[in-house]
């Protein structure tokens, strides 16, 4: 090697070279070794090179050659992936050690500097050993993924040599006198202790896995998660260099560029973090905290000391890193200032006079005066606080989303053990049960997140001032305290907005109830003509919701300016007082720009501190509201006995699951508790005593102080039989079978269950010492199909509400859904019984809710079956077939125990058993013979009811047609609507279904796209006015902004100018340096921007505010004018999302989200200007920096859009299925189903968590990447502009202006981007909200003027129809072929035909809400499709066969308009018999109806609608089926009354049962659309053969 025989004397005889190792003085020092080779310092560092170049020779062959094996598996799976101990120890030692290298190799360039001669040993060495630590690096984290120890030998020994090398040049310099005032000896001396460190590392690394030197090595196996390969979510396992810059995201968001994110790409979440595991350790901290605390009253304070004993260890790490990370910053403004002051002293370093070992040593002030080595530190500074405070924001979210799982599944648990009573009594609601999961435990979360603030904030603040106070003295404290002071201020304001955006929330609900309302009824305003009334109203609401918008926008903008305003404000006082009052000021350019940025870092936290307040007093209460949830009465205690399983340690609610979790070789259900399926056993009934459930004795309450709502109770229910209970309304029928079912509190008595063998079916070990507890009751209890009163589904299909998580049999679901008449039903289901139901996608009616709930009882393999009063909702038909193929077939003969209540008593007959019961005690038991010998009168009195049910047989058939109608009505609009569904997801998803490559790609160029066109439709809506004012006063501003800081630079470079002139013609009698005129311009400039900041914030807030004025009122106006068909196609759901969350989201986020991209991207503009006008050489530099900028954001956008709507759309399962558990809790729990549905609810939290956790990640992914460009910018910025004020004479106060904007850009580049993300996900709302602008209206406007139409027409009602065809829309076929019919004035007419036959479309004919293509209907003269609608629709009255009431008065029910006096409409209610029942309401005809009109019965309303039609006095009245869901006799009367009170009205009555049309003048016989007959009545009854005859017979 050449260095060494360099070092030999030999060398030194050649002649002097430019370049040598050992320098080239000529004089031979370098090469003296007559004191012995090793006191030569030029020896000793070429010994240093030796161990690095070792390293490269033998590490480069293998990683070569290691990598070229691998070329194969170049993507080793993680699977393989280890941590070697003292992993981290490592990468930190290494990463410090590359640090001081670096430092060591520029201090040998600024020492050599000193000399003529260039001496390449006191940085090559150096430079070598820094190429070997990166290699060493890498080669081990090679070896590490591979898993092949035994390669870490060459680590071994390279270690050794480098330690022991650098161990004979320290010992050479304290032999020679070098101290620490020398930076190289204590350079030398650090690198001495790390890779003494690094060697100790590798020793123990041999020590614990034995891959030398022992006989056995260790085999190691992965962690246990990535032999999972689920698991995507890498975070956890990756080395720190990845971890710190999140690289394992790269290949993620390259693949999301790709193809959309789904939950499959995510995977599952590492152990860890899932729910389960932190809600152990959460619930660990509870335990110990009771135990500790068992004397006192556990309060909010327990559930906090909880909390920080299960998670703070995280969030210490977290406020760690943030503190690390504030104090970092502040490098930046003394970085500026130090090199600011260099170079104005032209950056020449004092001669150093230390020279020994033939070579000049620099003590580390020296070094530090060096402008360069500043770039070079803050470039490094940089980095690792971005590092930092990255690390710290992570930590802390992912701790936060920890904590929401674990409380999540903590409430949950309390869910399960809720006393029922609780939830009837109103103590608490579901809605307060979904708020706290939905609202406190996010509270929670976000408080998590900016905790570290807390600690982190006052530290920043307090080391800010002193800094200030360092460089600017007394002045910097007056600027500081306006900042303070205004701190409040800010509070203030943050509060103010947070109470408008409250009342905000309570108008837009109000809105949204009007809305929901309004496109309900849609079908009747229409046919009514009430659009307008509705709409003002909507409109009404509006105008309150705006202006408690505008006060949210307002006190939006004040906060923006305050913002802006206040580093402005803090400056100009700072200086104006500085410059003026200390008079020998350091008034310089290092000093002013130094302070601003230390200004700008001042505002940061005191902005975040009111968000920090007022987070951290949300968390206060949410906690107290947690523990007062979670002190809640439980159920009976017994309850809780059996279902913990009583293990030797009996400390986890769940059935000694932390024994199991580890092991997932197993499915995960099973990690709850082993249910086994219920499988039956047939038992043998030996005599008839056998009971399956026994009551002693019993009292039971709903609430612990209250009376007992059943008393005495001394029951048997017979094993395997069918028991009736029976009984008036309210007398406790129901609360006997909660009783039964433990639902209840029990004050005395016993409940037994029979020891039948089917108890071991619910995996319970009856194990000895269990038999002894005190609760054998319940512990024998198995699994009870349970159908309540109101039936309780999932959201989830039809299939999976009737199977129920059990094991799918396909002969026994067709045998239950035929017991239950559901076949039909199912047909007409767009997806058959695949279709969800639910929350989302269709509602079912009552009668197909109740029967599928009676389904899912009847399916499950129970022994014993609870039904209560399943034929509520039932036609006498379905009843009749359910309790003969259901109940007596399916179950009896199965010889299953079952318990009913009904109030049916004809099938009574059917019972084994029956328990008659009145006021909460029971009156009879026994089988009907029985009662029929002891209880005579009962008997009687049954009989009696008996027979009037029997009549009402005929009534039933009304309902059973009106639930085949039902079915027409809801087979009409869901095959329309299936066409539409997809209209609400975005075009993008369809296109991905389809294969072709082509359309693919297509598609992913689309979601790479900016959507520009919403952008600038949303802009243009502001309107001719705003839009200008908008762009120029933020151009405006952001050039004021910079003349501020260019002017500082001016006056601060003058200043100092005048002061060197001064201090060089060093004379008394100059004199000083003027300040005002600069102060003045100053002043003029900072106040211009002040006002400027205010008139952005104000035209930002104020386009948003009318942007979404017209919006609304423009989408309003679309909606309610357009055609029915419209409403028929589109899902209710999707329109109302447009004015709920869509309208949600550009009142209140995208105009925050505008100002703050406008802001961040004007800003980073501005700043690459100012940094390219001061050194033009930067602009070369910046191209590449941008191209990378672009991609980045580019593949993050996507990526980061898929995220956000995973997490949103996790999140609905997961609330929805806390909402579902409150209501079915007594159904969960009577199935025994707890361990089921807590397994669902991990694996919701789990999906949403690991979203949440993604889109952090990602997050992060992209301001790591935004930082470190940011970084490069600062360093190319600061070398470019030192380098061209060195040699170009730059003034340097613009060398200080380029680099506090340098500094700028750093901070706003990755707010540029995310806001831009955030921009695009939001413009979609306007984008959907175009979509539905583009609807057609109805044509209103009319061929006749009003004036050309009679005032009272039609005043006859004589109607002509002539070749009438009718459709629903252009592209269906029609509904009605050619009809002709002609009607009389004051003829009452009826319309009868089979369902489908188009009767109804008949109707609607008149009102022109179907397409009439061919022919004409005349009324009294006049073409009805010249007319107006308005006019049309008002002349005509309708009555629906659905009843539809509105929310307000009675009053307003019938007349909106307000043109009737009040004795007419009490003359209406008379005619529809509903005088009585209105005279009893409070407040008369001003009574209350509420929401839907649910406060009256179905036929109550029926008969409000008709009196309604019987308000408006028109002579045509049409009656589509309006008497379907009245009984029969006040149908009877009502025929007569309308042929009274009609009796010169033309009447069309569309009947379902043909006798309501007996007495008509006309009868229409329809069939597919044609006319089939048309006659009077007794005509078509005369022909045997008539259709309608046979209509009439079928009717009797």
């Amino acid at each position: 090697m050449c260095a060494e025989a360099e070092a030999a004397p030999g060398c030194a005889q050649g002649p002097a070279m430019a370049l040598a190792f050992c320098g080239d003085e000529g004089n031979s020092t370098a090469y003296n070794v007559d004191h012995g080779v090793l006191n030569n310092g030029c020896f000793v560092d070429a010994l240093n090179v030796v161990p690095h170049v070792f390293l490269l020779f033998i590490t480069f062959p293998i990683l070569f050659i290691g990598w070229g094996s691998q070329s194969s598996k170049v993507h080793i799976h993680h699977s393989t992936w280890l941590h070697f101990p003292g992993h981290n120890l490592r990468w930190i030692l290494t990463f410090i050690l590359l640090f001081v290298l670096v430092c060591e190799i520029a201090e040998g360039i600024v020492s050599d500097g000193v000399s003529e001669s260039r001496h390449l040993h006191l940085y090559m060495p150096a430079g070598m050993a820094f190429l070997a630590a990166i290699t060493s690096v890498v080669y081990y984290h090679n070896i590490e993924t591979s898993n092949f120890p035994k390669l870490l030998i060459a680590l071994l020994f390279y270690w050794t040599l480098a330690f022991i090398t650098k161990t004979i040049k320290f010992v050479k310099f304290c032999d020679n006198d070098v101290g620490f005032s020398q930076l190289r000896f204590c350079l030398t001396g650090l690198l001495v202790i790390l890779y003494g460190m690094l060697l100790a590392v590798e020793i123990n690394v041999i020590r614990v896995r034995r891959y030398v030197f022992f006989k056995s090595p260790k085999e190691v196996k992965p962690p246990e998660d990535l032999q999972d390969l689920g698991v995507r979510f890498l975070q956890p396992f990756v080395n720190l260099l990845s971890k710190g810059t999140y690289w394992w995201m790269n290949t993620f968001i390259k693949t999301a560029h790709k193809k959309p994110i789904d939950l499959k790409t995510i995977g599952k979440l590492p152990i860890a973090m899932r729910a389960l595991t932190n809600y152990i350790r959460l619930n660990e901290a509870f335990e110990a905290q009771k135990n500790k605390r068992s004397s006192l009253p556990q309060g909010s304070g327990s559930i906090w000391r909880a909390l920080c004993c299960a998670f703070g260890r995280p969030l210490l790490l977290s406020s760690t890193f943030r503190i690390l990370a504030d104090l970092l910053g502040f490098a930046g403004p003394l970085c500026i200032s130090g090199i600011v002051h260099n170079v104005g002293k032209g950056n020449n370093t004092i001669r150093p006079q230390t020279k020994i070992l033939g070579v000049f040593f620099i003590s580390s002030q020296e070094f530090l005066s060096n402008a360069y080595v500043l770039a070079v530190l803050l470039f490094f500074a940089l980095l690792l606080q971005r590092t930092f405070l990255q690390a710290s924001y992570y930590v802390a979210i992912e701790t936060g989303i920890n904590l929401r799982g674990a409380i999540q599944t903590k409430i949950y648990n309390k869910i399960m053990q809720l006393s029922t009573s609780n939830m009837s009594m109103g103590e608490m609601t579901a809605g307060q049960i979904c708020n706290l999961v939905a609202i406190d435990t996010n509270q929670l979360m976000w408080f998590f997140f900016l905790c570290p603030n807390l600690w982190a904030m006052p530290v920043q603040i307090i080391v800010g001032v002193l800094l200030l106070y360092y460089l600017l003295g007394i002045s910097a404290l007056i600027g500081a305290a306006v900042i303070i002071v205004l701190a409040p201020v800010q509070y203030f304001v943050a509060t103010k907005l947070s109470q408008a955006q409250r009342s905000t929330l309570e108008y837009s609900n109000e809105r949204l109830k009007k809305t929901n309302e309004m496109l309900r009824g849609i079908k009747l305003l229409k046919l009514y003509a009430w659009e307008h009334i509705f709409h003002s109203s909507v409109e009404e609401t509006r105008q309150k919701e705006m202006t408690s918008l505008k006060a949210f926008a307002l006190y939006t903008s004040i906060s923006i300016f305050m913002n802006a305003a206040i580093p402005i404000a803090a400056v100009l006082i700072t200086f104006v007082v500085h410059a003026h009052l200390t008079r020998n000021a350091d008034f310089s350019p290092s000093v002013a720009f130094a302070s601003i940025s230390l200004f700008h870092i001042l505002v940061s936290p005191l902005f975040l501190l009111s968000s920090v307040v007022r987070s951290t007093v949300k968390a206060l209460v949410s906690v107290q509201k947690l523990s007062e949830f979670l002190s809640s009465e439980e159920i009976g205690e017994e309850h809780d006995k059996c279902s913990e399983l009583r293990s030797a340690d009996n400390h986890s609610k769940y059935q000694a699951v932390p024994l199991k979790v580890v092991n997932r070789k197993r499915p995960a259900r099973e990690d709850w508790n082993n249910y086994s399926s219920h499988m039956r056993r047939p038992i043998n009934i030996t005599e008839a005593d056998d009971f399956c459930v026994k009551i002693t004795n019993g009292f039971f309450t709903w609430t612990p102080e209250g009376p007992p709502a059943l008393s005495n109770i001394d029951i048997r229910i017979p094993q395997g039989q069918l028991t009736m209970i029976v009984g008036q309304v309210g007398c406790g029928k129901s609360s006997l079978l909660l009783a039964t079912l433990g639902e209840m509190q029990k004050i005395s008595g016993n409940i037994f269950w029979s020891s039948n063998p089917s108890d071991s079916e619910t995996g319970e070990d009856v194990s000895p010492e269990k038999e002894s507890s005190v609760d054998m009751e319940f512990r024998k209890r198995g699994s009870v199909a349970y159908a309540s009163q109101k039936p309780w589904l999932l959201n989830a299909t039809v299939e999976e509400n009737i199977t129920f998580e059990s094991p799918f049999n396909k002969q026994r679901y067709k045998a239950v859904i035929d017991a239950c008449s559901l076949q039909p039903d199912i047909d007409i289901l767009p997806h058959g019984d695949q279709t969800q139901i639910g929350e989302r996608g269709i509602n079912l009616s009552g009668g197909q809710r109740q029967r599928i709930s009676v389904a899912r009882a009847l399916y499950q393999q129970t022994n014993v079956v609870f039904l209560d009063d399943p034929f509520s909702a039932l036609d006498i038909h379905l009843s009749d077939h359910l309790m003969q193929e259901g109940i007596l077939k399916m179950l009896r003969e199965d010889k299953r125990t079952i318990v009913l209540v009904t109030h049916k008593l004809q099938y009574l007959p059917h019972a084994d058993w029956i328990i008659a019961m009145k006021d909460g005690y029971i009156q009879r038991e026994g089988t009907l013979k029985d009662i029929q010998k002891s209880e005579t009168e009962l008997f009687e009195h049954w009989k009696t009811l008996m027979n009037r049910q029997d009549q009402e047989l005929e009534k039933e058939t009304i309902i059973e047609r009106k639930s085949v109608l039902e079915r027409t009505n809801l087979r009409r609009t869901m095959y329309s609507r299936e066409a539409l569904l997809k209209d609400d997801e975005d075009d993008e998803e369809e296109a991905t279904e389809s294969d072709d490559e082509d359309n693919l790609s297509s598609v992913l160029h689309q979601r790479a796209k900016m959507p520009w066109r919403a952008c600038g439709k949303y802009l243009s809506a502001a309107g001719i006015l705003l839009l200008p004012l908008l762009v120029l006063s933020q151009l405006l501003k952001h050039t004021v902004m910079v003349a501020i800081d260019y002017c500082l630079a001016r006056w601060t470079s003058d200043a100092i100018a005048a002061k060197t002139e001064l201090e060089l013609r060093n004379c008394s009698v100059c004199k000083d340096f003027n300040h005002s005129p600069y102060s003045k311009v100053f002043s003029i400039l900072c106040c211009l921007g002040i006002v400027l900041c205010l008139v952005t914030s104000i035209a930002v807030e104020w386009t948003g505010l009318k942007v979404t004025k017209k919006l609304h009122s423009s989408l309003l106006n679309k909606i309610i004018l357009a055609p029915m068909r419209f409403f028929e196609t589109t899902p209710l759901g999707s329109i109302l999302n447009r004015f709920s969350a869509d309208c949600n989201t550009i009142d209140q986020h995208i105009p925050a989200t505008l100002e703050c991209l406008s802001r961040s991207t004007l800003l980073c503009v501005s700043a690459l200007a100012v940094i390219s006008y001061v050194t033009p050489m930067f602009l070369i530099a910046l191209v590449p920096l941008a191209i990378m900028c672009y991609f980045i954001q580019k593949y993050f956008r996507v990526a980061s859009r898929d995220l956000q709507q995973l997490d949103d759309s996790t999140q609905l399962p997961l609330l929805s299925h806390f909402s579902e558990t409150v209501e079915g809790l007594t159904t969960i729990r009577a199935f025994r189903y707890e361990a089921k549905f807590r397994q669902k609810l991990l694996e919701y939290t789990d999906s949403n968590n690991i979203a949440s956790l993604f889109l952090t990640a990602a997050n992060r992914w992209l301001e790591v990447r935004m930082e470190y460009i940011g970084a490069c910018v600062v360093l190319i910025a600061a070398v470019t502009s030192i380098t061209s004020c060195l040699y170009n004479n730059l003034s340097s106060g613009l060398v200080g202006l380029g680099l506090t904007y340098a500094l700028m850009v750093s901070n706003y580049l990755n707010w540029m981007v995310r806001n831009l993300a955030d921009m695009e996900i939001q413009l979609g709302a306007v984008k959907r909200i175009n979509g539905l602008l583009k609807t057609e209206a109805e044509n209103y406007e009319g061929l006749l003027s009003p004036s050309q139409i009679p005032q009272n027409w039609p005043d006859r009602g004589e109607i002509q129809i002539q070749n009438l065809s009718v459709r629903y829309d252009s592209n269906l076929k029609p509904v009605l072929k050619h009809v002709n019919a002609h009607i009389s004035p004051g003829q009452k007419i009826g319309i009868c035909g089979r369902t489908g036959s188009g009767k109804s479309s008949f109707s609607l004919a008149f009102f022109r809400m179907v397409d009439t293509f061919e022919g004409r209907i005349i009324i009294d003269g006049i073409d009805i499709a010249k007319l107006p609608l308005q006019t049309l629709r008002s002349r005509l009255s309708i009555i629906l066969q659905d009843p539809i009431l509105f929310s307000g008065t009675i009053r307003f029910n019938l007349d909106p308009e307000k043109k009737c006096t009040d004795s007419m409409l009490w003359e209406a209610l008379e005619i529809a018999q509903l005088k009585h029942v209105v005279k009893a309401l409070p407040g008369g005809l001003d009574a209350i109806v509420t929401e839907g009109g649910e406060n009256f019965s179905q036929g109550q309303r029926q008969l409000f609608c008709l009196a309604r039609a019987f308000v408006r006095k028109t002579s045509i009245f049409i009656m589509d089926e309006a008497t379907a869901s009245i009984d029969m006799a006040t149908e009877n009367i009502l025929q007569k009354v309308v042929m009274t009170a009609f009796a010169d009205r033309t009447v069309v009555t569309i009947a379902h049962r043909v006798h309501t049309i007996l007495n008509a003048d006309l009868v229409i016989v329809m069939k597919r659309g044609l006319i089939l007959e048309y006659d009077k009545p007794e005509v078509l009854l005369e022909q045997e053969d008539s259709v309608f005859a046979s209509f009439v017979q079928a009717d009797k």
